[in-house]
């Protein structure tokens, strides 16, 4: 299987990055407006990216300040099975995440176009955290 690995230091507390990766407020002010999310494992959330395409993950784990998982269930299916990690480090300057997005079966153009956005949204989610204002969908890439 193939995996996507990101590591990026964020300039906030580990509670600020833990709220932004698993309330509906944080992951909208990220990755897309367009979200449905309840910080409960076995719950679905549920992200639109424009009226033709949505993903739905299942939580999988709810580590405070430490930890998040979630598995996809329904996107393209490239995305169906993979698995999504984030890892909280503390850090001198704030918290280092590290990211995972495992379980992918072969490298593919949606392969790489997903790490690619990934690295875009990170820096959204950097953003946000540290600054109060990230640039989600449709705005991440700028």
């Amino acid at each position: 299987m193939k995996s996507i690995y990101h590591r990026l230091l964020i300039e906030a507390s580990a509670e600020k990055v833990y709220s932004a990766l698993t309330t509906r407020e944080g992951l909208s002010g990220w990755w897309t407006p367009e979200t449905t999310a309840i910080p409960e494992v076995g719950s679905i959330a549920r992200f639109a990216f424009g009226p033709d395409y949505f993903k739905e993950m299942e939580i999988r784990e709810l580590k405070p300040f430490s930890s998040v998982q979630w598995r996809c269930i329904r996107a393209f299916e490239d995305w169906i099975g993979t698995t999504l990690t984030f890892e909280l480090q503390p850090h001198k300057k704030g918290t280092v995440l590290l990211f995972h997005h495992d379980g992918w079966k072969e490298y593919t153009p949606e392969f790489a176009s997903c790490s690619y956005d990934w690295a875009l949204f990170f820096r959204s989610l950097r953003f946000l955290c540290e600054t109060g204002k990230g640039f989600p969908y449709p705005d991440f890439n700028r």
